[in-house]
């Protein structure tokens, strides 16, 4: 078994959409950053490749690398996903948070989960998200930015009873 975090944040920015979990939400501003700015699937990314002690996300997709600009960061989770099979490892479960002041979050979580599963080949069972405010406190709660969290438990794939 082995365990990984991951952290990420980014500020609001005009012009762009709002992509969390590979989901669009309808909001007046989206992220600012070099890929799409998924902070959620950035931090899952993090904390997965923590894990397998792959270092983390900027170092596999650096932001000075143009292949990586405004890329959907499914593809980078993917990848990833892909990077841990190499190791014989699998994905046990996920326990992610979203902070944001705005906008809420709750409806779209069940998409968001789906695409998780989906990408990281396991049942939506295995992933757990929560959204959450920082009662108006911070960069978040002055809506400013997004922040994400995750925890991730990895098994050998070969001793995985199944997820």
């Amino acid at each position: 078994m082995r365990i990984g975090q991951g952290i990420d944040a980014h500020r609001f920015t005009n012009g762009r959409k709002l992509i969390l979990g590979g989901v669009e939400i309808p909001h007046e501003q989206g992220m600012e950053a070099h890929s799409d700015g998924d902070v959620l699937l950035h931090a899952l990314c993090d904390a997965l490749l923590g894990a397998a002690g792959l270092g983390d996300i900027g170092r596999h997709f650096p932001d000075s690398d143009a292949r990586f600009r405004n890329i959907d960061s499914r593809l980078l989770l993917r990848d990833v996903m892909a990077q841990l099979q190499q190791q014989g490892l699998r994905l046990h479960n996920a326990d992610l948070t979203l902070v944001a002041q705005r906008p809420r979050l709750a409806a779209y979580i069940p998409a968001m989960i789906s695409n998780i599963a989906a990408d990281l080949q396991v049942e939506t069972a295995a992933i757990n998200l929560k959204a959450t405010t920082t009662e108006r406190m911070g960069f978040t709660g002055r809506g400013e930015g997004i922040a994400a969290f995750a925890v991730v438990l990895l098994d050998a794939a070969n001793r995985c009873s199944g997820t």
